[in-house]
């Protein structure tokens, strides 16, 4: 049998045009953008391409784009450099405690370094309340940091709401995105946030790669120095090629999302379907929000059983899932989104992510459901 990947969230395959964009520049471009010949200024203009396409796809301008590593960084740099940018103004942050680890161990580390983080709690479907966000907000708050769609369950955040709320206060506001690009529509100028950290291999892109939002006029001190590339925000060598592939990468996204929208409701209902036939509705529990969530993202607890030996099995069949978030997965820890929700142990304990993309079918989810039920009876006569 032909592996079946179900892990998405963590990293997706490279689109074939991604990789054809990045291929003729590993070839053909090598020049740095910094110099100033032909090579050099040729690649200037791949750079300043890239970012004019991505700004476009995403509806802000080309100078409050910022190339960074990937999602961890620009989290890093949007929550070092707000608060540090904001520091004269006060010292307290928000966020939630079912955050990406890149936020919540940056939140940490301002901690240790004199600021002070609420740690907002959600309800039991992943999501936060506006009304104790709003609690939450004091005269020295200079930052709201809370994900668009959580990496573990789907679940989707009133961000919009919680914008309106945070710039009537004067509060800066970053959002980690990285889970929304390619999900949902996303039209930047539109939205009430001062940062946005995205990722390239969220979406078909390479990995290594991803983009800061930074709107015009917010604050940032940045973390890089050595050069002037992204207008003295990141130091460093721009990469041709990742740069080029993640353009291609958000056009694609961009351009394909009601059509990726509708593949990934019809897979989930075939999962689903296909579960209640092979393993059936009352031994599962579909862990998230039913009315804001994004149907890539599937995370359910098969009560009885146990998450790492699930994940065994399952990988043993060659089927690729995921137990939550990919930098904590290889320790198989349980889920600190889950706990957050405060699920019961036979829940927390039993949960499986199963998240789809490109190149997934239906006939695949068909074979999963199977699997499965076969890995369930399996493991109930060994006990």
């Amino acid at each position: 049998m032909k592996p079946i990947y179900l892990d998405h969230a963590a990293s997706t395959p490279v689109h074939p045009e991604v990789a054809a964009v990045m291929y003729h520049m590993l070839l053909n471009e090598y020049g740095n953008a910094s110099s100033v010949h032909q090579f050099g200024r040729s690649a200037k203009r791949i750079i300043n391409g890239a970012r004019d396409r991505i700004a476009g796809f995403l509806g802000c301008s080309p100078e409050e784009w910022v190339f960074t590593s990937g999602g961890t960084e620009s989290d890093n740099l949007a929550l070092f450099g707000a608060a540090y940018a904001s520091a004269s103004k006060g010292r307290h942050i928000i966020t939630t405690a079912v955050e990406h680890h890149a936020v919540l161990h940056t939140c940490a580390e301002l901690e240790g370094q004199g600021f002070e983080v609420t740690y907002l709690p959600v309800d039991s479907t992943g999501r936060v309340s506006l009304e104790d966000v709003e609690s939450a907000l004091r005269e020295d708050t200079v930052l709201i940091s809370i994900m668009y769609v959580n990496n573990e369950v789907g679940t989707v955040q009133p961000i919009e709401e919680i914008g309106k709320l945070a710039a009537e206060r004067g509060v800066l506001v970053h959002v980690d995105a990285v889970q929304a690009l390619g999900t949902l529509p996303l039209v930047l100028r539109d939205l009430p946030v001062d940062y946005m950290s995205f990722s390239a291999h969220k979406i078909g892109g390479p990995q290594g790669i991803g983009g800061l939002y930074v709107r015009r006029g917010a604050p940032l001190m940045p973390r890089q120095h050595g050069g002037l590339q992204e207008r003295g925000r990141r130091a460093g060598t721009e990469s041709l090629a990742h740069n080029a592939g993640f353009a291609r990468a958000v056009e694609l996204v961009v351009q394909g999302l009601p059509g990726h929208h509708e593949q990934a409701l019809e897979l989930r209902r075939t999962l689903l379907e296909e579960l209640d036939k092979q393993v059936g509705a009352e031994r599962y529990v579909v862990n998230g929000n039913e009315q804001h969530t994004v149907p890539g993202i599937l995370n359910i607890s098969f009560p009885g059983a146990k998450t790492d030996v699930l994940l065994m099995n399952l990988d043993m069949e060659r089927i690729a899932a995921a137990s939550g978030s990919a930098c904590t997965s290889g320790s198989l820890e349980i889920s600190h989104v889950l706990q957050a929700m405060k699920l019961p142990e036979e829940l927390l304990n039993s949960a499986i992510r199963f998240s789809t993309g490109l190149g997934n079918t239906n006939e695949e989810m068909q074979v999963v459901a199977q699997k499965v039920g076969t890995v369930l009876n399996r493991l109930r006569t060994k006990d």
